[in-house]
């Protein structure tokens, strides 16, 4: 056998193990994602986290390759019900930081220039796989130019970095509820920063 032989199926094999070892981490064995445990749902986000930040920039979108150095709104990702089957972990930039890092449920009116990132991870029962899931994205715009959503403009990219056709209403028809806080929903309570 030759060094390049020996040095291709050494690669393959590494290639198929780390393959394995993803596959491994992100295995469900619950039946229903509220039953998955605190820890459970930090290891699937530590097995997802590189994958997803990679994805996410992978097309060199701004928001996607920078989300992570933003404020951090949780002490983990969470599952909250909204959004689907999915875990969410949200990231506020420096102009959104402040005003929704109180967790305020009225008088909120975010700052033109907030932007808040939240990733998620997308769980299937049925297959018993947790994987990447899109990049939901919320841009508070100037007063006015988009009154039908509070001048909230709403965006996504696909895990793989990819921009998302996005339904403004079918986004603000959820986000509606939160009328009072500016439209803005919160990590639930027990992984909120600060609480």
């Amino acid at each position: 056998m030759t060094l390049t032989t020996r040095l291709t199926a050494a690669a393959f094999g590494l290639a198929l193990s780390s393959t394995a070892a993803f596959a491994d981490c992100a295995d469900l064995t619950v039946e229903d994602r509220f039953d998955l445990e605190e820890d459970q749902i930090v290891t699937l986000y530590e097995c997802l986290e590189a994958k997803m930040a990679e994805g996410y920039a992978k097309e060199g979108d701004e928001i996607g390759s920078n989300f992570r150095s933003w404020a951090p709104t949780a002490t983990r990702g969470a599952i909250q019900g909204a959004h689907g089957t999915r875990i969410l972990n949200t990231f506020a930039n420096d102009i959104a930081a402040e005003q929704y890092l109180k967790f305020a449920d009225e008088g909120v009116n975010m700052p033109v220039g907030s932007i808040l990132a939240k990733e998620s991870i997308s769980l299937s029962i049925k297959k018993k796989k947790a994987r990447p899931g899109p990049l939901f994205i919320m841009t508070k715009m100037e007063a006015g130019s988009i009154p039908e959503t509070g001048d909230w403009l709403y965006a996504g990219l696909q895990p793989n970095g990819k921009v998302m056709k996005v339904k403004q209403s079918f986004c603000h028809d959820c986000h509606a509820a939160y009328e009072d806080s500016d439209f803005l929903a919160y990590p639930v309570e027990e992984v909120r920063l600060g609480q």
